[in-house]
């Protein structure tokens, strides 16, 4: 980096402008989508997050959509069937998922499936051997496999154990016991009175890990190289791309907030007592 060059980036940053100055700078720039170069591929930073954001999409959304669906369904059966052989297992072992750090869950699927039985690639997205077709959504689905099961593993404990508090907090409420006096079956109290008001709590925190889907996560895509926004993330810390860095905890920020106000009106709108508030 000549002395030049250092004034022109300089320059081109507004850094050589009173600080106020560069406050309107940055603030244009942030508006107009102008990130500035990254240090590392001298490409446009906003180039590189859209080349990162598809896999971290493809991941994250899989793991989240399949980790709510299961972590619901195990919460209402364990709920529904309190001190069942079911609820003291799956209670259990969302217990031991919930605490153990994705990253090590990441390593032992490796070890398991990768170095001793050879089942999967062990990284990246794919072989990069050209394929197309029903073979290229093949190879992307071996590669997908590992780091999805692991943030899968690491979600479906937070949903199952939210779940089954919330619903065995609505199974004590005077409507569900009013329904089973007035002997509506069993299936039917729980499919239409206790369920869908269990649900309403559990809606925030299913909007809010969507809210993280482009966040990725940083951890599992470093252990398994997914060309993700949570690995471009850790590149960027390591080689000090500021620029990335910047751009892309933005992008971080504004998912979460998006996700969360799109939680606060769905809830207002689900809920009757919160619109009467």
């Amino acid at each position: 980096m000549t002395p030049q060059r250092i004034a022109q980036i300089e320059h081109d940053q507004g850094l050589d402008r009173p600080l106020p100055q560069q406050f309107v700078v940055y603030a244009e720039n942030t508006l107009t989508g102008r990130f500035g170069i990254s240090f590392v591929t001298n490409e446009s930073v906003t180039t590189v997050i859209a080349r990162a954001i598809w896999p971290t999409v493809l991941l994250v959304g899989s793991a989240t959509l399949i980790s709510t669906f299961f972590g619901l369904w195990a919460g209402i059966k364990g709920a529904w069937g309190r001190g069942s052989l079911f609820d003291t297992t799956s209670l259990f072992g969302s217990l031991v998922l919930y605490s153990a750090p994705e990253g090590w869950l990441g390593m032992i699927l490796l070890i398991i499936f990768v170095g001793t039985f050879h089942w999967f690639p062990a990284g990246q997205m794919s072989s990069n051997t050209g394929q197309t077709g029903i073979a290229n959504v093949l190879d992307i689905l071996s590669h997908l496999f590992l780091p999805c099961m692991t943030l899968v593993l690491g979600y479906i404990g937070e949903y199952t154990i939210i779940m089954r508090s919330s619903l065995l907090e609505v199974m004590g409420e005077d409507f569900v016991m009013t329904a089973r006096a007035k002997g509506v079956p069993d299936r039917l109290v729980r499919r239409s009175h206790a369920v869908p008001n269990a649900l309403l709590p559990t809606l925030t925190l299913v909007f809010y890990s969507f809210g993280f889907i482009l966040g990725g996560s940083v951890i599992v895509e470093a252990v398994f190289s997914w060309p993700g926004l949570g690995l471009l993330t850790y590149r960027a810390i390591q080689d000090l791309d500021y620029n990335v860095i910047q751009a892309v905890f933005l992008l971080f920020s504004l998912a979460v907030i998006a996700f969360n106000l799109a939680a606060d009106i769905t809830y207002g709108y689900l809920d009757p007592r919160v619109r009467e508030a």
